[in-house]
């Protein structure tokens, strides 16, 4: 039972969404319209993050437990009123994609079965230059959330001393992820150049936490800081999104205090708007001073003086220069003897 559509006014445009009923996340059977009205909830803290800025959709028609696909162009048939701007993808193609204008294109979007958006790190007005560093703490197989949390504390400590501000978020799933909002000045290269660096001087400042190894194998039992999440064209699943989980859990930002005691899987659609209205917004302020990375790339330059080549590559992008060769170790050919 589907119910019959509905409508909604939202920022001035009448937007129908159809099977209101359908059950989204079936752990406790909100539907389709819950997760209209819990983005209509959060607009002005979602807004201020990605508003303005090109959305990858994931959509899932059927709900949390449904078949997905991921779509990066407006399909046809859609409302001429919508706003779009041309994103490319490694290998130069082009589609146009859906900008975040305001709340009535998220609501469109989300009866499309969109339960979650992934963000360009620039907007759509200034796509040549990339004005968030994103450090993406990734959990590895052995490792615990209290892992996860130690480590976010040490990219803080490295943060603090060069006197930048990161603003930490739940990923919606295992991790953490703390943005850096940016000067308009760097373009995805540099801003990765600084990714980069800043990972490899936390793997040598904690190398039994943290690891910048792009390889799997060279792991171990450490959280990975996923320098790649800064590649041009990479979008990063954004604060304040629904997770296609069934239990709704949302990437929700969050504040340093809270990186000590924060129960991710408790953060939900469910959860978050009277969380929000009891707290307030966690990243009410990123946008008072915008950051500079100047100092990462000044390790960036350190390292390279010293011989590093460029971190790998994810395989989708060309081969870049200095880069090592795109193989992993225990595949790489030994020199004959």
């Amino acid at each position: 039972m589907a119910g019959d559509p509905v409508l909604l006014d939202v920022d001035g445009r009448e937007i129908r969404v159809s099977s209101p009923d359908k059950v989204f996340f079936p752990k406790r059977g909100e539907t389709k319209l819950d997760l209209v009205r819990y983005y209509l909830a959060v607009a002005e803290p979602f807004m201020r993050v990605v508003g303005g800025r090109p959305l990858l959709l994931e959509r899932y028609p059927d709900g949390a437990r449904g078949k997905s696909f991921f779509q990066k162009r407006v399909p046809k048939g859609a409302p001429d009123w919508l706003r779009t701007t041309v994103v490319s993808t490694p290998n130069g193609t082009t589609s146009n994609a859906l900008i975040a204008h305001d709340m009535a294109h998220i609501v469109w979007a989300v009866n499309m079965g969109c339960l979650g958006f992934h963000v360009w790190p620039y907007r759509a007005d200034d796509p040549a230059h990339a004005d968030e560093l994103r450090i993406d703490l990734d959990p590895q197989p052995g490792t615990t959330f209290d892992d996860v949390r130690a480590a976010a504390f040490e990219v803080k400590a490295v943060l603090d001393e060069l006197g930048i501000v990161g603003f930490a978020k739940t990923s919606g799933s295992k991790g953490i992820h703390i943005y850096v909002r940016l000067e308009p000045r760097w373009d995805s290269y540099q801003v990765r150049y600084a990714a980069v660096a800043l990972a490899r001087e936390l793997q040598r400042r904690s190398p039994e936490r943290l690891t910048c190894e792009w390889w799997k194998e060279e792991r171990g039992e450490r959280v990975f800081v996923d320098f790649n999440q800064n590649a041009p064209h990479k979008t990063v699943f954004g604060a304040w999104s629904v997770r296609p989980r069934v239990g709704g859990q949302v990437s929700t930002p969050i504040t340093w205090d809270e990186v000590a005691t924060v129960a991710p899987e408790e953060l939900t659609l469910a959860t978050v708007p009277e969380r929000l209205a009891a707290f307030g917004d966690a990243w009410a302020t990123i946008d008072d001073e915008l950051q500079s990375i100047e100092p990462l790339l000044e390790w960036h330059e350190r390292d390279w003086s010293n011989g590093l080549m460029d971190a790998p590559w994810p395989p989708v992008y060309p081969k870049q220069p200095n880069e090592p060769p795109r193989v992993s170790p225990s595949r790489a050919k030994r020199p004959e003897d």
